[in-house]
C-alpha cells in the first residue's frame, strides 16, 4: 500500500500492514502514537524521532523500531518511507525504546515487495512468506548508536531540546548550570543522573547526531566548520569514536551497499 493512512487499514485483521509514503522536506509528523508497533524504514532522506525520554537520528536506508503506544514525533527530511505496523503480539520481542537499525539488502528488498502488498494480502503463498520473513529478518537486527537521552525534568529537558536544534560548541556546564539556576556542580550531578551522562559527553554526542542531516547536502569539511570543530579530521576522529564509521559513509557522495 501507498500513502494511505494507518486508521483507514488498522481494522484490518492482519498482524502486519506494510505501508510506503513519500513526504516533502521538513515534514513534521507532530506527536501522536499508534496501537500497533512500527518498524519505519526510511529509503531515502533523514528522519529524526523523538519521544519524551530521547532523540533517534536514522540515517538514510536506516530504520528505527518504535513500540506500540509509543508517545513520538517524527521530522522528515526529504523521507521516502516503507513502514510495518505490526500487532504486539506478533512481536514479543519487540525493543522497549526505540531503536535504530541497519537494513541489510535482503530486508530491504523485503520492503519494497511487501508495500506493493493490498491490505487484505494472502496468508499463505509468497505475501505471507514475505511477511513471516521480514520479522525474523527484523528480530536478527543489532541497533545502532544513533540517540541521546532526554532528561525527565522539564527544565533539563527543554535545554536539551533547544540544544539540539541548534548545537554550539561555544556553550559550558556553566553557562546550562547559571539557566537552571543551580550551581556549575549541582547542576552537573542532576544532569548525569537524568541521563547518565555528563553535560559536556551529552552535548559532544549531540553535536555529532546534529551532523548526519548536513551531510546529506555539505562535505565533511563544511559540516566540521559549521559544527565547531578544529579541523575535518577532528570530527572524524569523534563521529567514528561515537559511531564505529567515518562521517563520509553519509555523504551524498556516498552509496551505502547495505
Amino acid at each position: 500500500m501507498k500513502n494511505v493512512s494507518l486508521d483507514d487499514v488498522d481494522h484490518v485483521d492482519r498482524a502486519v500492514l506494510p505501508i510506503g509514503t513519500d513526504y516533502p522536506r521538513g515534514q513534521v509528523l507532530d506527536w501522536h502514537r499508534h496501537r500497533r508497533a512500527q518498524f519505519l524504514y526510511g529509503a531515502t532522506g533523514i528522519m529524526v524521532v523523538d519521544t519524551p525520554e530521547g532523540t533517534w537520528t536514522v540515517p538514510p536506508e536506516r530504520a528505527v523500531l518504535i513500540p506500540a503506544t509509543t508517545r513520538h514525533r517524527v521530522r522528515m527530511l526529504e523521507v521516502s518511507t516503507r513502514s510495518l505496523y505490526i500487532e504486539p503480539d506478533a512481536v514479543p520481542w519487540w525493543p522497549a525504546t526505540c531503536t535504530v537499525v541497519d537494513v541489510p539488502a535482503l530486508l530491504r528488498e523485503l520492503l519494497l515487495a511487501a508495500v506493493e502488498f493490498e491490505a487484505d494480502y494472502g496468508l499463505s503463498g509468497r505475501e505471507g512468506c514475505v511477511v513471516a520473513l521480514l520479522l525474523h529478518e527484523i528480530a536478527a537486527l543489532t541497533p545502532l548508536p544513533f540517540h541521546v537521552a532526554i532528561p525527565a525534568a522539564p527544565d533539563l529537558a527543554a535545554i536539551c531540546r533547544a540544544y539540539l536544534a541548534a548545537p554550539d560548541a561555544g556553550v559550558t556546564n556553566a553557562a546550562w548550570a547559571a539557566r537552571a539556576a543551580m550551581s556549575e556542580r549541582a547542576f552537573t550531578r542532576r544532569f548525569r543522573a537524568e541521563t547518565g551522562q555528563s553535560p559536556a559527553v551529552w552535548r559532544t554526542r549531540a553535536r555529532l547526531l546534529a551532523a548526519l542531516p548536513l551531510l546529506r547536502t555539505a562535505s565533511v569539511t563544511e559540516v566540521s566548520g559549521r559544527l565547531g570543530y578544529a579541523s575535518p579530521a577532528a570530527l572524524t576522529a569523534a563521529f567514528t569514536r561515537a559511531f564505529g564509521m567515518p562521517p563520509s559513509r553519509f555523504t551524498s557522495g556516498h552509496r551505502n551497499v547495505g
